[in-house]
């Protein structure tokens, strides 16, 4: 089997990912004495972050020749890394089966099958841990097993899944001409985080990461919890943490995640996806700590447009949360509700 050949840096779909916007948020803490920005994510091709990930570990793994043209990847995902690996590897020409649980979007599945992804789905949670995770997990290594000229990326554990955002963290030192006093990140397999924060201590930059994890999540430890939003938090603390990484962290629940993305969308116009509602509802708690001309960032990891059916649906958050409008005013300290309904 014959290796592939790398794209060019100016060419193709791939070579758009990155350099997504940094852009000045003046109307959700309108009034504050410091400087709020978002880095929208939401701008890479594949409409997220996860696609600098994917692409930097299919990149290494065709380096060093683990994948060729024959190579079948293999990994499992909740929806957004999944979708970035189907679209890096549509475009390279690489077969992908993409393992997921029934919990994933028909939307993201829809996507996944676009870009002509196989879709492997684990219907029952591991008998054990309870958790569909572990489930993927072990349907991963049984095709691993099964399938001749395999390779698993394992986003879970993966360096260069950090490597990836390193870049992140240098576009934002760029755009601003200097280095942020705080950044807030979502976690979940703490890719993001741990490549920001290698940038940081690289270039030994003063900015302070703040973390943001889901109540349910073990990441940051505490009790494991059932979780409504994909893509935030995790059942199993990744390999790919290390304690140091953030210098806080707060943990917001499911409905702070949907209040913090309608408060997004109400305010700023940004429609995206439930890890930065989670960001938006943890800089809120920590604001009143934030000093007087501080400059801070949240990234923004994806689009709105894969909850249309869920944070955005005033019936799925009726269904899951009844009536909340009176944790919006309280939450914002302003009159306005999100929708008539809510």
């Amino acid at each position: 089997m014959r290796s592939i050949k790398m794209p060019r840096q100016d060419e193709g779909i791939l070579s758009t990912i990155g350099r997504t916007p940094l852009v000045r948020l003046t109307k959700i803490y309108s009034g504050s004495p410091f400087t709020l920005y978002a880095k929208l994510e939401s701008f890479n091709p594949g409409g997220s972050m996860k696609d600098r990930a994917a692409y930097s570990m299919l990149k290494q793994a065709m380096d060093t020749g683990a994948i060729n043209s024959g190579t079948i990847i293999v990994e499992s995902s909740s929806g957004n890394m999944g979708i970035g690996l189907a679209q890096a590897c549509a475009y390279l020409g690489l077969q992908f089966i993409c393992v997921v649980d029934p919990k994933v979007t028909t939307q993201n599945i829809r996507m996944l099958e676009a870009y002509g992804a196989e879709i492997d789905i684990v219907l029952e949670p591991h008998v054990d841990t309870k958790e569909y995770l572990q489930a993927r997990l072990d349907r991963v290594q049984e095709l691993l097993s099964s399938i001749e000229h395999s390779f698993w990326p394992n986003q879970y554990a993966n360096l260069y899944n950090a490597a990836g955002h390193h870049q992140t963290m240098k576009e934002i030192v760029d755009a601003l001409g200097f280095a942020p006093d705080y950044l807030f990140c979502a976690t979940s397999t703490c890719g993001t985080l741990r490549g920001c924060a290698e940038y940081i201590a690289e270039q030994k930059l003063a900015t302070q990461i703040i973390a943001v994890d889901a109540i349910g999540s073990v990441i940051f430890g505490g009790e494991k919890k059932l979780r409504l939003i994909p893509g935030h938090g995790a059942a199993v603390r990744p390999a790919l943490f290390n304690k140091g990484l953030a210098v806080d962290y707060i943990k917001v629940s499911d409905l702070e995640c949907v209040l913090g993305c309608r408060r997004l969308v109400g305010q700023e116009a940004i429609l995206a996806g439930g890890s930065a509602g989670a960001v938006v509802s943890a800089f809120g708690q920590m604001r009143e700590q934030i000093e007087e001309d501080a400059t801070c960032v949240m990234i923004l990891a994806d689009r709105g447009e894969r909850y249309l059916d869920t944070i955005y649906s005033d019936e799925w958050v009726l269904k899951n949360f009844g009536e909340v409008a009176h944790l919006w005013q309280n939450m914002t300290g302003e009159e306005t509700c999100v929708t008539a309904t809510l």
